[in-house]
Formats: structure tokens, sequence, C-alpha cells
């Protein structure tokens, strides 16, 4: 076994040596032309410098808050010649989430999933500028941001300054969502930040530590080794899983004397873990857990939490439960952080619970500032809206402006009904303004857009006038969803805004977006629309769950061994890909370290 993985390991060091070399030799060979290209351009010296200051003049400052997935995939592809772009975040590192959990229980070290902002901008030729800061407000109408260094006061100038802008991208993420719970934020841990799970692999520790001591009773050792995660969605999951294989197979064999008292108990409020997934996999993953010994808690509803109590109630009969615990370990959602939610009182948005953007990820409202990731949710636009007639007590369906201007956009001639020529002349612009139209068609099973104008009976009709057309459209925007907050979506987001920043000044004479059915013309850019890639859920002991597109779903070993190379191959950089394998690596010879550090 050992002298297969060295030989693995081998293969993957030379596999990434050439990758490399071929890299080099790629930038020597496209630098080289462009040196020459630049030399050959710049005969007229006196006319290239003048030009070259003109630019520097009128490049628009582009203000990024943030340095996760969203913002860092934005900066990744921007074309940074046409702005003058700096960031600002009080963490100078981006971090792969999605590896928290196995951080947690040294899996994967700390490091090897974090690469300095200022590596990811120095491959940019230093054009980009870097601020360690905190922004603390956002000024829209003379668009400033005010940012707040939190490196030791004591150290010389001010720690406060102030940022102008001609466009901000808020990436700032969101913060844990405690549900205003008693109790939480003072005895409970979260899994959000690198510094929560490095918090959390030391409590793990201490646990075990203190049930070994002298003079302690049988049931003081219980409490102090009964973990509780609160929240059955991915990252609780993943972090039950990465537990209970970090105590079986290593920590019971260091500390013997208490490896029958350890228990896991996960506790989710819905019916089943993992219900954001198919069925099949919150199903296996029960099962999973029922056999490994991990206690799950569905239908139960945390109510508040103290030093050595958790309070529940379940939903099913109401009944009051209280059970001890060693550490609580919070993962329930996310929520809206503060300074975002001032900036949501001054725009209007003061109602909502997260900052609302168009299709374009614009903020609603403004025209420069842009917000991504799990900070913002895309508002997307709906053909139809229900409203209430308390007159007839019924609910009825009203007319938006959108549906009769496509209706009289597509009647060219006026005759007051569709023909499905007419209708098929507008109905790329519908389903790319519209992406609920496209879902309605899957989830009906329907193969056209056309097959919507088809009458009960599912023939074709020659002609319909509004009120079928309303009639047809009536069902579409049951499919409309919000994003979910994740890392993928936030990449999209991000790659999505540079290409829009990239062809700016291209798409304002040749608008490459949908009509636009009141005013006329077309949109610049087309809509975001994100595409789900597929998850993951790694259910501990090698084995892992799948959900991929095309309604594939996996499970098993093989489907972890897919979840290794995914996860390899997503890193940001050689170095915490080359980090991250050798952790593996080490954790499969000598196992996972246990020391408080």
């Amino acid at each position: 076994m050992l002298l297969l993985f060295c030989v693995l390991f081998g293969y993957i060091y030379i596999y990434i040596f050439r990758i490399r070399k071929k890299l080099q030799f790629l930038l020597v060979y496209y630098s080289s032309g462009g040196l020459l290209a630049y030399a050959d351009s710049n005969t007229n010296g006196a006319k290239s410098i003048s030009v070259q200051c003109q630019n520097e003049t009128q490049k628009k400052k582009v203000v990024v808050l943030g340095t996760g997935w969203a913002s860092t995939s934005f900066l990744k592809d921007l074309d940074i010649s046409s702005y003058d772009v700096q960031v600002v975040s009080p963490r100078n590192y981006f971090a792969f989430t999605p590896l928290l959990p196995s951080v947690t229980c040294g899996t994967v070290e700390a490091r090897s999933i974090v690469e300095p902002v200022r590596n990811i901008i120095k491959k940019r030729n230093g054009e980009i500028k870097f601020w360690e800061a905190e922004c603390l407000k956002i000024d829209p109408e003379n668009k400033k941001v005010l940012c707040r260094s939190n490196i030791d006061e004591n150290l010389a100038g001010s720690n406060e300054f102030c940022l102008d802008f001609d466009y901000l991208v808020i990436a700032i993420g969101a913060q844990v969502n405690t549900f205003d719970t008693p109790g939480v934020l003072e005895h409970c841990l979260f899994l959000k930040e690198v510094e929560d799970a490095q918090r959390i692999r030391r409590t793990v520790i201490d646990c075990f530590e203190k049930a070994v001591l002298p003079e302690l009773t049988e049931e003081e050792r219980k409490t102090n080794l009964h973990f509780v995660i609160v929240g059955g969605g991915p990252t609780g999951v993943e972090f039950a899983a990465e537990l209970h294989d970090f105590i079986h197979e290593d920590l019971v064999k260091i500390y013997p004397s208490v490896k029958d008292l350890v228990s896991i108990t996960l506790i989710q409020s819905g019916d089943h873990i993992l219900n954001t997934f198919d069925e099949r996999i919150s199903s296996f993953a029960e099962q999973k857990f029922q056999r490994d010994g991990i206690e799950v808690l569905t239908g139960h509803r945390v109510m508040s939490v103290s030093q050595r109590m958790i309070n529940m109630k379940t939903r099913s009969k109401g009944e009051d439960i209280s059970i001890p615990h060693g550490m609580v370990v919070w993962s329930t959602g996310v929520g809206t952080r503060p300074v975002v939610k001032d900036f949501m009182e001054q725009i209007g948005q003061g109602n909502r619970r997260v900052l609302a953007t168009d299709e374009w990820l614009k903020v609603k409202g403004l025209d420069d500032i842009y917000a991504l990731g799990d900070c913002a949710t895309v508002d997307q636009k709906k053909i139809m809206a229900s409203s209430f007639n308390s007159f007839m007590f019924t609910s009825i369906l009203i007319l938006q402006e959108d549906i009769s201007a496509i209706f009289k956009a597509a009647d060219k001639d006026n005759s007051g009904t569709l023909t499905i020529e007419e209708f098929i002349d507008v109905v790329e612009d519908v389903v790319i303004r519209y992406p609920q139209v496209e879902l309605h068609l899957k989830s009906k099973h329907l193969f056209e857009v056309t097959d919507l104008l088809k009458d009960v009976d599912g023939s074709d009709r020659e002609e319909i006038d509004i009120e079928g057309f309303k009639l047809a459209l009536s069902h579409v925007d049951k499919q409309t969803k919000s994003l979910p907050a994740t890392a993928q979506v936030a990449v999209q987001q991000g790659a999505y805004l540079s290409m829009c920043f990239n062809k700016r000044e291209k798409c304002k004479s040749e608008p490459e977006g949908p009509r636009k059915f009141r005013s006329g013309g077309r949109h610049e850019f087309r809509p975001f629309r994100y595409r789900h890639l597929g998850q993951f859920a790694p259910l501990g002991g090698e084995q892992a769950a799948a959900e991929l597109p095309g309604d594939w779903v996996s499970m098993g070993r093989s489907t972890q061994w897919l979840w290794y190379s995914i996860y390899a191959s997503k890193q940001v950089s050689w170095r915490t890909r080359f980090l991250v394998i050798g952790d593996w690596g080490r954790r499969f010879i000598f196992g996972r370290d246990s020391s408080r550090i």
C-alpha cells in the first residue's frame, strides 16, 4: 500500500512539474510577443506616452469589497487595463471554504486551503491595489465607502480611510444566522471562517483532555464527550461525518479509557437532513449515520443553549427536551452583515432579509453598484403577478406590463392574435429574459416553447389571443426560485460580472441582450443565468454522495474519489492543490494530528 501510494504521489508530482513547465513556456512565448509588439508600437514615443497618460486619467475606479469566491472570480477575469481596481477586505487571503469541515479535524491543514490575496493580484502585474480593512459604511449618493483597518492601533497612522468609486462591487459574504436563539452567540461554535475551524479543532481536543482527568464521574465524562451539531445541511452533515472519522480512526486510539463514552448528535428542524438534495441521498445519509452511531434528531427545533445544556422542542408533539453537551456547532444558514443591513436601509430595502439585485447583478434602484455571492439575491423578474381581490375573496392574476408588451411586440400586424410564426420571432428573447419559462418546460416535459400555445388536447392552434396567451404563461412563474448561497453560484456571478465589465464599451454600441419589450431597443448584456453543476455530500468512511446534472445520483466509495479529484482541481493555485493532496496522503499514512495547535 505504501509503495503504491509513493508511486501515485510521484506521478502526481511529475504531472504538476510538466504542467508548470508548459505554462512557463507559454508565458515566455506570449510575453516575448507582447514585448516585440510593444517595441514596434512605440516608434512614436511622445505620442504613445501622451495617449497612455490620457488613458490613465480616464480609467474608472472599481472598488471591490471582499476576497471570497465571488470577488476572486471577478478579479481573475477582469480586464484591469481599463479600470483602476482597489480591493478591501478584513482578511488578506482567499479560503477554499468547502474544505473547512476537513480543517476542523486535521484531515487538511488550515494553511493548505488559503491563498494570500497579494499572491493572486501579483499575477496581474500589481495593477490591483489591496487594503486589509473592514468596510464600515457605504455611501451610494456620494459614491464613497468608509473603511477601518483592524491592524494594531499602536502602529503609526490612522486606521480609518475613505475610498471613492465609479463602480462598486459588494461581495462581502454573509454571517451566521442564529435566528435570535438565546445563548447561541455565547455558547456555540460556528463553521464559517478558517478561524472557526481552528477553534473547533482545539475544542474537540479539549473535550477529550478534560474527559480523561481523574476524579470525574462517568456522567461528567459523557457530557464532555457529547458533540452536538445543529443544522442538517451540507456543512453540518459533512462536519458530523468528519468528526466521527476523527474520533473513531484516531482519537479513540490515544484516549482508550473513554472510547465508549463518545456520542454525536445531529439536530435538524426539518423532516430530513440534506433536504436540498435528492431524496435518495437524504435517505442514504440518514441510514449511514444510523449505522455509524450518529444520532439524527429530525423535527426538533432548538429553543435555547446554555453552558452545559441545549433545549429543544419537538415539532410533532410539542414536547420540551434538554440534553447535556460538551460542544455545540451551530450551522443553520446565513444572515446579512451589519454594513449590508445599513446599506439596505439607505436604499429602501430595509424590509428585505437580503440585498436584492436585478438579473444583471446590479443593486435594484442603483446604476453603478453591484452585489454578488451570499450577501445578495437575484430578484428574478416575473411574467405574471398574483394579488388578492378582497371583494371576490378569490386569487386573481394581474397582467403586468411585460406580458402585454411581449404580445404587442409579437403581433406585428396588429391583428389582436398571435400566430405560431409571430411568437417564434420573439421566443428567444422571452426565454433569455425569463429563465423560468425554460424551467417550466422541463418540469412539464415539453420540448419547445411553442408547446405552451397548444390547446388543452395538445393540438397546435393557428392563432391565440391575449387571454389565451396569459393562460399559457400563467403557471410559468411557479418555477421562479432563489439561488442557493453556495460557492458555485458566487463563482459564476463573479465570472459573469467581469465579462460584462470587459465588454461594457462594445455592448453600448452593439447590445447583445434581449429585447426591451416596453421601451424598445435591447439590453446591453444578457441576464445572468446560473448553471447548476452538481453538489457533493461527503458522509465519512471514504463514502460520499453526489447529485450531478441530468438527474444523476451517485453514492459510495467511488463518489468519494470523484470528490477528491474535483476538489483538488478546483483549488485556486498549484501551491494549494499540492498542499491539499499532500495532506490527504499524510492522513492515509500517518492519521490525523491530535495536538492542540
